[in-house]
């Protein structure tokens, strides 16, 4: 079990910083969550993996408690999906998620590799009634990761599937260009008018985290009335800024990739490309941690709130808008998919 570490200067960013910002509901729609049962027999949580916090697992337990501790004062709503790893068990991973979710407070979606069959994807979807899926290219086999593309994540027939049942694709988009490559820019919206039923949530403002990545590539899926963005682990005030300024924020959603975001670190801009500078040493993409601890850091939870305040601030966002960021453009969204699948009950 992981120890929450909210210190006194957490304490103060809160309550100086964000307790006359944030609305009363937070919907968070980007959370990982599993427990051993989702994991293969093999697994085992290397030393300086990102979950070594949190005991090599992270439940929805664990998950509310950190969220009391760092929004003592918010009624706490999220959507979940496991793990996306090798290791990871994408059936017992789907029922976990089936269980913990009631499709009012805790929604989940399930993981999928391109090796499903679409049938199979669906009986996992709707035995444990759940929202949708979450696409990830750990899953592609038999290419270079520069090389692959987002149509090798989600083949046809799944998401075929997922249009005829109006489901929700969460999309960690490939390639090193992320946003900005051409052929992300082509397939996210192709994928969009494709299927215009579904609803697609491209993760991390399309992976996004510095500001010339950004501008002038959100046009494509503004103009598709079923893409979203969420905003996971994105800090960078610019990037969201221009995300509020040039998509529709109604189409927004506030998420942060709990439990990365549960680290100390923050997420930075050097010379057109960005790298986590890290308060704890444990491996997430393009880190540098502070040995010498020359930093105090606060969480990238944190760091994200503040992120969203200071763009809301300059992108002239009403108090509406920020509600609906923050907690009713995912709720909508979730609730209008579970109910229209299972009628909002979970039997």
């Amino acid at each position: 079990m992981s120890i929450i570490d909210v210190s006194d200067s957490d304490r103060q960013i809160y309550e100086r910083e964000l307790q006359g910002f944030l609305p009363p509901k937070i919907f968070d729609a980007h959370v990982h969550l599993f427990d051993r049962s989702c994991m293969n027999p093999t697994y085992q949580c290397l030393p300086r993996s990102i979950f070594g916090k949190f005991g090599g697992v992270f439940t929805l337990e664990q998950c509310l408690d950190w969220a009391k501790a760092l929004l003592p004062e918010q009624e706490f709503h999220l959507n979940s999906f496991g793990m996306p790893s090798y290791d990871a068990d994408l059936n017992a991973s789907a029922a976990y998620s089936g269980r913990i979710s009631d499709n009012r407070r805790c929604f989940a979606m399930s993981l999928v590799s391109p090796r499903d069959t679409a049938e199979a994807v669906i009986r996992r979807v709707e035995h444990n009634h759940l929202i949708g899926y979450k696409a990830y290219l750990n899953f592609v086999e038999g290419k270079k990761p520069r090389e692959i593309a987002i149509h090798d994540m989600l083949p046809a027939a799944q998401m075929q599937a997922a249009d005829e049942r109006g489901l929700v694709i969460t999309l960690h988009i490939p390639r090193p260009g992320r946003l900005a490559d051409p052929v992300n820019q082509a397939q996210m919206v192709e994928l969009c008018r494709r299927y215009p039923r579904t609803r697609i949530i491209f993760a991390h403002i399309g992976r996004a985290y510095y500001l010339s990545n950004a501008i002038g590539f959100l046009d494509g899926i503004a103009a598709c009335p079923n893409a979203y963005l969420d905003t996971a682990m994105v800090n960078h005030e610019g990037v969201l800024e221009y995300a509020f300024r040039n998509f529709p924020r109604d189409r927004i959603l506030f998420g942060s990739d709990a439990p990365v975001a549960f680290l100390r670190g923050k997420s930075v801009e050097v010379n057109n490309q960005y790298a986590y500078l890290m308060g704890e040493d444990y491996a997430i993409g393009t880190s540098i941690y502070d040995a010498s601890h020359a930093v105090t850091f606060t969480t990238f939870f944190y760091e994200q709130l503040r992120g969203i305040k200071l763009a809301a601030e300059r992108a002239g966002l009403s108090r509406a808008e920020i509600e609906n960021v923050f907690f009713h453009n995912a709720s909508r969204l979730f609730q209008a998919v579970a109910t229209r699948n299972y009628g909002n009950r979970k039997e």
